[in-house]
């Protein structure tokens, strides 16, 4: 095989290498990251203030000489600050933010859990790339569903109630006065209850059609005290009964589907006269030169991984990804009969799509 051959550019080459070792770095702390959240080390540096390694040991019953490599690799990682004088470790204000406080808005613990579901994954898309690219939920690590659940809840926190559905026409009065609202897709349920809990007149049904997920969803409502206005069945996007909604939601799983345009038609089908459909989608812009940016590069990964080979697994297998922009979206939209279709409101990483007749 004859190979080109180009004269190297030594720096570039240099600072590549530091590029992918700072890559490797972020790989290998992720698990360290799980280890964290599975022991209540964050929790325990957030409450603690400055800690030993035999402090955060005693404090959480681990083993020291473990919790000292633990604590070292994050202030190597500038994850936790380290005081050689007092050989303390801290988590600063900032550092609390992303790791030590779940309602924060830029909480990432979740984040790290979906990281852990895709490399448990990985041998499944692997045989995907060759075998007609599906690798569906239904074979797909529980971790997966539980992170996804953690990491976009955090964007539903701070913007589903306060943002995204006031930039909706007309619907905050309808769910103020008592409406029907169904949110397909629900996972969790996290994204049905914050609206059950901030709309007490309305009624949420939520559906999925990952039963374990629904099983989840319903314990979740009621531990919530929100279960007497919840309704959660395992469903698809294209099979769920009922109508006469006022608002239809869709969180970030529009692209997963197999066939959003029979999705969206099922959608339209189940709207009342005046409803609204609402679709949360991840921030892209329409061509991939417009997404090769920390987010597109973080979002394409996760498309490779989870999105895309989801669609494959279903009918149709239009395989959107998780990048595919708003006008491919809005076309989906067109094509299914809605008339209307508008951005009513952007985050760095998410886009509302509103759509009506």
């Amino acid at each position: 095989m004859n190979m080109i051959v180009r004269e190297l550019d030594q720096q570039k080459l240099e600072g590549f290498v530091t590029r992918i070792l700072d890559d490797l770095g972020a790989a290998m702390i992720a698990p360290l990251v799980r280890i964290g959240d599975e022991l209540g080390f964050y929790a325990a540096l957030a409450e603690s203030g400055p800690v030993t390694p035999q402090e955060l040991a005693r404090r959480t019953g681990t083993v020291e000489r473990l919790v000292r490599e633990w604590l070292s690799a994050h202030a190597a990682a500038g994850y936790l600050d380290y005081d050689a004088t007092t050989k303390r470790f801290a988590m600063n204000p900032e550092q609390a933010m992303v790791f030590g406080n779940p309602e924060s808005p830029v909480y990432m613990l979740g984040s790290f859990e979906v990281c852990q579901a895709v490399m448990l994954d990985q041998p499944k898309v692997s045989k995907a790339f060759r075998n007609g690219g599906a690798a569906g939920y239904h074979e797909r690590c529980s971790c997966l569903f539980s992170g996804m659940s953690r990491f976009f809840g955090v964007s539903y926190k701070a913007h589903l109630v306060q943002e995204w559905l006031p930039a909706l026409d007309g619907v905050i009065e309808k769910l103020n006065n008592g409406a029907r609202v169904a949110d397909i897709g629900c996972g969790h349920g996290i994204s049905t209850i914050l609206m059950t809990k901030a709309f007490e007149r309305s009624r949420f049904f939520g559906v999925d059609n990952h039963e374990d997920s629904i099983a989840c969803a319903r314990d979740a409502a009621k531990r919530d005290g929100v279960a007497a206005r919840t309704e959660f069945d395992v469903a698809t996007a294209k099979n769920f009964v009922g109508g006469n909604f006022d608002l239809i939601c869709c969180f970030d799983a529009l692209h997963d589907l197999g066939d959003p345009v029979g999705a969206a038609g099922r959608i339209l089908e189940a709207l009342a006269p005046d409803g609204t459909f609402m679709a949360v989608e991840p921030r892209a812009g329409d061509r991939l030169e417009d997404n090769i940016n920390p987010v597109g590069r973080l979002y394409y990964a996760g498309s490779t991984m989870i999105c895309t080979p989801v669609s494959l697994a279903q009918e149709v297998g239009l395989a959107l990804g998780g990048q595919a922009g708003p006008a491919r979206l809005e076309a989906v939209l067109r094509e299914a009969g809605f008339g209307r279709v508008r951005i009513a409101a952007e985050t760095p990483f998410n886009i509302v799509l509103e759509a009506r007749r």
